[in-house]
């Protein structure tokens, strides 16, 4: 295996040769949408994947920023069943966006909170009139270069003082595959370990960091350049495609949608439109 950088199980799983020994893979097609679930149960398989034991889920569609209005609310429902199922379902969430908001290709966490509702403050000053919503808190980390400080610090000293039951961190991804660039949405409960994906390391955001569950949500929006040249010189190199400020912004909606779905019973991708409007 070349070891191409990804941040997706499911490619894990297709480099390391299919079928793994510790490892259950269940799939599912329904309008053009692939659901694939992979729960990795032994730390055997774990090691030989390079990825950590928990739940896994994605979602692909393969024109998935420029689906039609069916398909865009059958994928935020998708995603906010994978939310759900991967949560607590009580108590207070914070929703952190991780990533450069000034860099398109890593805004994908900073942009998706612009689509999740945001309903602390309000159940704090309105208890009565919002009682039907979950308490949910958002906040946008940065990234070290800007900030100083690394994103799992920020997200830990936020945690240690609200005090959430779950955290809920969006961040961009990266693939080893063109095709799966902006059309696919992975969720998982082992949490992420910022920059990974682009061998860019950082202080992880996981249970075992903050001591509370942490699903992790994200998108591929660039691919390892050595999977297209055998060039030294395309080490260290990213692809993106040249539609990525439009693709982010859809996947972001995408994203932000599911969560509040998935947080706040009886919810329609209408109601979001009207609340967010």
């Amino acid at each position: 295996m070349r070891g191409f950088r990804t941040d997706l199980a499911m490619e894990c799983i297709d480099e390391g040769g299919g079928r793994v020994e510790g490892v259950r893979v269940s799939t599912h097609h329904m309008g053009g949408i692939t659901h694939t679930r992979i729960r990795i149960e032994k730390e055997r398989a774990a090691e030989l994947l390079g990825r950590h034991t928990g739940e896994y889920i994605t979602l692909e569609y393969h024109d998935l920023p420029r689906c039609d209005a069916h398909t865009q609310k059958l994928l935020a429902a998708l995603v906010a069943q994978g939310v759900r199922s991967l949560l607590p379902r009580e108590g207070e969430v914070l929703v952190v966006g991780l990533g450069n908001a000034a860099m398109t290709p890593d805004a994908v966490g900073p942009l998706a909170l612009d689509s999740v509702l945001i309903t602390r403050h309000l159940l704090s000053a309105m208890p009565r009139q919002f009682a039907g919503f979950r308490q949910v808190s958002a906040f946008r980390t940065g990234v070290l270069g800007t900030t100083g400080v690394e994103s799992g610090e920020l997200v830990r000293a936020v945690t240690e003082r609200i005090h959430p039951a779950c955290v809920i961190a969006v961040d961009a991804l990266a693939s080893r595959s063109l095709k799966r660039v902006c059309t696919t949405v992975q969720l998982a409960d082992t949490g992420i370990v910022p920059g990974s994906g682009v061998g860019n390391d950082r202080a992880a955001v996981n249970r075992e960091s903050l001591g509370l569950p942490v699903v992790a949500m994200g998108v591929p929006t660039v691919v390892d350049a050595s999977a297209f040249s055998d060039s030294p010189d395309a080490a260290g190199m990213f692809v993106t495609p040249r539609d990525i400020d439009a693709s982010v912004r859809d996947v972001a909606k995408l994203i932000g949608y599911g969560i509040n779905l998935a947080l706040h019973d009886g919810l329609s991708v209408a109601d979001v439109d009207m609340l967010k409007s």
